[in-house]
């Protein structure tokens, strides 16, 4: 019996060990990875705390930051965030009678599948959004840590499938590769190194999506850690403030993705807000060259060639508010206008009767929508290439423009 009694505390002990080092290996290293996932810090070090702290003490600015383009830029490839249509006959995008792409949804995964004669040549899943679809969006997927955009996008404006920018609407294609300089301007942070082949690779688990709060504030751990701490401190500490820096400041933290593709000088993230961005990327355009930049993805350029802009000290705050969703409203940005002009009487104009309509909105004579150049889609079930129209930021006289819209109040 006694020797019973010794049998079964020794095979208890043995338990109790087991148990614990099962347990010890959940903490160190279970535990461990699971640190790793949310412990986010950006190149130099500083941690990111994620914009929903925010809330507890800027709550009406997030909430409404939370609503624009700039924040929903970039999603994990959820149903709910991925635009267009999946129903059969309306989920294809056809490059010719021999090649499509048929846009696929099996469950909760959706995926782009090429077939050419018939049979499948290449399926990938979609995996990340770009664009808050204001406009349209485009998919990357991942292979293995490597980034690829696939060969089909969203077009909002026709609410419809179109071949992706960059990608030939000859042929299909899946190798076009993700550079950080793209994350840099659709993401919050994304961490990247090279892998022994050199080929470029990212951590899954240190991408913070959207054009967020930390994005221009800087990762705020310490921030939220401090005030939490001092919760009678008004000044901000440990926060990157726009209301402390001078004009040029302000519009290099636009210019880093609002003057089209530039040249690095150091690599991607590692510019932050109140930095000047010439000590780290150069545009690819000279200053001589304005006159000729395309309205995409160059608002920037296009501004500081305008007249408004060389006779005052206006930056992109004077009429943006990124805090703030301002799509559509030109009555706003009229309000802008007006402030500035407010003597202009459009004497040369033959205005309609009802010119109020015209006089509550500014941008449309005088930054109109033009076609873009470098951005032409060709979209599912249309027989044209259509070029993307954007709101070109070079203030002026656009006079084509102006007279079609005096027809149309007429």
């Amino acid at each position: 019996m006694d020797e019973l009694l010794k049998k079964i505390k020794k095979s208890n002990l043995v338990i109790i060990a087991v148990l614990f080092a099962v347990y010890l290996f959940n903490v160190l290293f279970i535990g461990a990875t699971n640190i790793t996932a949310i412990d986010k810090r950006n190149r130099e070090g500083n941690k990111f705390t994620g914009s929903f702290t925010c809330i507890e003490c800027h709550k009406s600015i997030y909430e409404s930051h939370t609503k624009t383009a700039h924040y929903l830029d970039s999603r994990p490839a959820k149903k709910e965030f991925i635009k267009g249509n999946f129903e059969s006959g309306k989920n294809k995008f056809i490059y010719n009678k021999f090649m499509e792409v048929v846009l696929e949804q099996k469950e909760n995964t959706f995926f782009q599948t090429a077939y050419i004669n018939g049979s499948v040549t290449e399926s990938q899943q979609f995996d990340i959004v770009i664009g808050s679809a204001r406009k349209g969006q485009t998919y990357l997927y991942w292979n293995d840590h490597e980034l690829f955009q696939l060969p089909v996008s969203y077009y909002t404006p026709l609410n419809s499938w179109c071949n992706s920018p960059g990608y030939s609407n000859k042929y299909i294609n899946f190798n076009r590769i993700i550079t950080p300089q793209c994350l840099e301007c659709h993401t919050t942070y994304a961490a990247f190194d090279t892998n022994e082949t050199n080929h470029l690779i990212y951590d899954k688990n240190q991408i913070i999506y959207g054009i967020d709060c930390e994005r221009c504030h800087g990762p705020a751990a310490d921030h939220v850690a401090y005030h939490q701490t001092n919760a009678g401190e008004k000044i901000g500490r440990y926060i990157i403030s726009t209301k402390l820096m001078n004009r040029l400041q302000k519009l290099d933290a636009c210019a880093l993705c609002h003057t089209g593709f530039r040249k690095d000088i150091q690599p991607a993230f590692t510019f932050a807000v109140g930095d000047k961005l010439a000590d780290f990327s150069t545009p690819m355009y000279s200053a001589d060259s304005l006159d000729k930049l395309d309205v995409h993805g160059n608002q920037y350029g296009l501004l500081t060639a305008s007249k408004c802009f060389k006779m005052s000290e206006m930056d992109c705050s004077t009429c943006h508010n990124v805090h703030v969703n301002e799509v559509k409203e030109s009555e706003l940005f009229s309000q802008k206008c007006i402030a500035c002009h407010s003597q202009t009487s459009h004497a040369s104009l033959n205005l309609p009767a009802n010119k109020e309509v015209m006089l509550n909105n500014c941008i449309e004579c005088h930054m109109p929508l033009l076609p873009s150049a470098k951005i032409v889609l060709d979209v599912a079930n249309e027989n044209k290439a259509i070029p993307d129209l954007v709101r070109t930021h070079r203030v002026g006289i656009y006079r084509s423009q102006t007279t079609a819209i005096l027809k149309g109040l007429k």
